[in-house]
């Protein structure tokens, strides 16, 4: 699941060395991610895994993290 989080987010930001993405990474603090990147990141997840995440969960979103420990919850 990790891979999958970590794909979507270096495709979505262009980042150029994905070994920085770890499960302590900060969206927003270590990505530069700002509300709409994370919209969109957010709108890919629930893609990938045919899934809604509610807009109050999505934005308690700060870590990759935060987004693995909710999907293990709903999937």
């Amino acid at each position: 699941m990790f891979e999958i989080i970590k794909k979507i987010i270096v495709e979505q930001l262009n980042v150029t060395d994905p070994d920085l993405i770890t499960y302590e990474t900060s969206i927003h603090s270590d990505l530069d991610a700002d509300s709409l990147d994370a919209v969109e990141i957010v709108m890919n997840i629930e893609d990938e895994f045919d899934i809604e995440i509610p807009d109050e969960v999505a934005e308690k979103f700060e870590t990759i993290e935060n987004i693995i420990d909710y999907l293990h919850t709903v999937l």
